[in-house]
């Protein structure tokens, strides 16, 4: 069997690539000149990410993945960066407080630009042109200009991850995750009961950390209370860019895809023989693969063998997306699958893909009640099946979005044209997830009393 290298994937059938560039040597000449441009991140870092996953599929900690469906050119601003941050920095108080366990937080960010779609073409008054397929890939303007691929996009989406990061990095360790700050970090924009339940919550941490700084435990001599752990990841779709950023460890001698901490597989683009199964499988990089309604328990086992072959807790993620009326059909026989196989995966729901609708007025959106239900039945699930739910994965903003219907304060279907800035899916607001993270942390509490009493017993 011949080494595994960063190209092996040339070899093999790719699915929602696009093949339409106009000059495939200007793709090309892209793709070397990105294959010198300084790493995103650490193989280090993704080490660490690896480990600390390892600690979920362990059952001691959980994992908080979210972000923009789609990132954009035209909404790159730092505000809209603090503002998804801090948002996911809430969630991850309500989770480990109510939970009683450390948060792992990964953004869906600094590098998640590109989108598969199900059809490579779409049509507007009799025109038709390529679909809108990420901006790192063409541009949402439906003219013959903006829909035909420019590899010189991939350079622009390089150079903002770059600047997204640094960002986040300075969110993370300069003082702004500080749990002195838990209050600053309420969003102007919120008010609702959840965000008076969080300052409630927040008033009770207050007391603790008054307490423990007098017991002489400060941000100075503690470094967990004002930094924090925050890592990146995207879906690795577009391979040629990957393979780019793809470089060899000096200190293990390893392959690690330097765009991001944690990379995806796709639902579409998980075919065993495939070209981005095969990519996946030779990086060392923490992974997950979306497990969509068609995912069969013996192709899972096989492409966890392929992807994880050392069953290594912490590699392999599995991100569950069915909507809220198949997850009692598809998840149990998954579940009973892996646990009777004995392979150490993360379980983690995305209930955003399988509970997209659209309106009579022609716009996407997600039902908050049906996001919720899937979250409860993958928790109950899983719980049933004496496995453990490690993860959510969220598309979500920091932003005053009206693109997911319901919530407590009210999202309806005649607000949504106010308000809807995706550039692709619709995603939930910050009291949606706000709300979300409270009623998942009382599916979590009740999860780890159940679990308490039955070790008494």
């Amino acid at each position: 069997m011949s080494k595994w290298t960063p190209a092996n994937w040339r070899t093999k059938p790719a699915k929602h690539i696009p093949e339409d560039y106009p000059d495939l040597d200007k793709l090309a000449e892209v793709e070397k000149t990105l294959s010198g441009y300084p790493p995103l991140v650490f193989a280090g870092e993704a080490r660490r990410l690896k480990a600390r996953l390892g600690e979920v599929v362990n059952g001691n900690a959980f994992l908080l993945q979210g972000g923009d469906c789609a990132e954009s050119f035209a909404e790159f601003h730092p505000d809209n960066l603090r503002d998804t941050f801090r948002v996911l920095m809430q969630m991850a108080v309500v989770l480990t407080y109510g939970a009683g366990k450390p948060v792992v937080k990964v953004g869906r960010i600094a590098g998640q630009f590109g989108k598969p779609r199900s059809s490579p073409i779409e049509e507007r008054d009799g025109i038709t042109l390529p679909s809108y397929r990420g901006d790192n890939i063409n541009g949402m303007e439906f003219n013959k200009t903006s829909r035909t691929p420019n590899p010189k996009r991939l350079l622009q989406a390089y150079a903002q991850s770059a600047s997204t990061l640094n960002l986040l990095r300075a969110f993370a360790t300069g003082g702004y995750a500080d749990l002195h700050n838990i209050h600053n970090w309420t969003l102007g924009f919120t008010n609702s009961n959840q965000t008076e339940r969080y300052k409630a919550m927040c008033d009770k941490i207050g007391d603790a950390m008054d307490f423990m700084s007098a017991c002489g435990m400060t941000p100075e001599n503690t470094p967990q209370m004002s930094s924090t752990e925050f890592y990146t990841s995207h879906e690795g779709l577009l391979l040629g860019y990957e393979q780019a950023m793809t470089r060899i460890d000096s200190t293990s001698g390893r392959w690690y895809d330097t765009s991001a901490h944690m990379l995806w597989i796709g639902d579409r683009t998980r075919q065993l023989d495939g070209a981005h199964v095969d990519f996946m499988a030779g990086i060392e990089n923490p992974i997950a693969m979306k497990c969509g309604p068609t995912m069969e328990a013996d192709d899972l086992i096989r492409l966890c063998d392929k992807l994880n072959p050392n069953n290594e807790p912490g590699r392999l993620t599995l991100i569950n997306r069915y909507g809220h009326d198949k997850v009692g059909n598809h998840l149990p026989n998954l579940a009973r699958t892996i646990k009777r196989e004995g392979k150490a995966v993360l379980w983690s729901c995305d209930p955003m893909h399988g509970n997209t609708l659209k309106t009579a007025t022609g716009y996407k959106t997600r039902p908050f009640d049906r996001i919720l239900t899937e979250v409860k039945s993958f928790v109950q699930i899983l719980n049933s099946e004496n496995c453990y739910p490690g993860g959510v994965h969220f598309e979500m903003t920091g932003q005053n979005v009206t693109e997911c219907i319901g919530g407590a304060v009210p999202v309806r279907e005649e607000d949504l044209s106010s308000r809807y800035h995706t550039h692709c899916d619709p995603r939930l607001n910050a009291d949606q997830v706000l709300e979300l993270a409270f009623l998942l942390a009382e599916e979590l509490q009740a999860h780890r009393s159940s679990v308490a009493a039955a070790k008494a017993s």
